[in-house]
């Protein structure tokens, strides 16, 4: 069950609308980073967890998440203002659609639920989570850099510290699961290799702890395969000699 209410979780108020800005803004409405994909990101991934203080921790980001999207479309509501729109010409995409949000992204394409990233195990939930508070937070840094008007900027400082206070909860979940820095998850133990790491950029080859104690350093690594075994496709063009063909005088 759901309630809305009418004030916005956070002030919003443009001092100079601008259709152009409201644009970018779309970004963060219909786009892959937007707050849309997020709510939506982690309110179904919820529904399987079974930790119930995790799954409450996705359901209130969740709601705060479309209170982050009802935040962003009364920004483009105001930066395309029917005051402003003699200046819709620079703007096709409003000049078409017309004034406030849609679901498309600062490019016009249309919102998918391919943004989504959900898979049914909390550790890889998390993780994807932390992932998409980063790409949020870069967005609204791109934003805030765009943007002269000062209320709009307020507003996108918000957010933008919003999504570094969902990223740290997402981190602290994965700590009290033990799973911060273990990069293991599932039931499915791994093979004898997931301690070597192998060296296949070679030129200035750079050591760290990335690929020294407790990892196998392999320098020189070599194939263990072999070749693949020969098959036959019965549809594909076999090799024939070529025949000339000869004209008739």
């Amino acid at each position: 069950m759901f309630f809305h209410r009418k004030e916005l979780i956070r002030e919003v108020k443009v001092g100079t609308p601008n259709p152009k800005f409201g644009q970018f803004l779309l970004e963060q409405f219909g786009g892959a980073t937007g707050e849309l994909t997020a709510a939506l990101q982690y309110w179904v991934q919820s529904f399987h967890v079974e930790d119930a203080g995790i799954r409450d921790m996705l359901q209130d980001i969740a709601m705060e998440e479309f209170s982050h999207l009802e935040m962003v479309g009364k920004l483009i509501v105001q930066h395309t203002s029917q005051k402003e729109h003699h200046k819709f010409h620079d703007v096709p995409l409003f000049a078409i659609k017309g004034m406030g949000p849609h679901f498309v992204d600062s490019q016009g394409s249309a919102w998918t639920a391919s943004y989504i990233n959900e898979g049914g195990n909390v550790v890889r939930d998390l993780r994807a989570d932390i992932a998409a508070e980063a790409g949020a937070r870069q967005t609204y840094e791109a934003l805030i850099h765009q943007c002269d008007d000062q209320g709009t900027r307020d507003a996108l400082v918000h957010l933008l510290t919003r999504e570094i206070t969902h990223a740290q909860m997402f981190m602290k979940a994965l700590d009290s699961m033990g799973k911060l820095t273990d990069p293991f998850f599932g039931t499915i133990p791994p093979d004898d290799t997931v301690n070597v790491v192998f060296n296949l950029s070679q030129g200035e080859d750079k050591r760290g702890p990335w690929n020294t104690e407790p990892f196998q350093y392999v320098e020189d690594p070599k194939p263990k395969g072999g070749l693949p075994p020969a098959f036959d496709n019965p549809d594909d063009e076999k090799a024939r000699p070529r025949q000339m063909a000869t004209a008739s005088i």
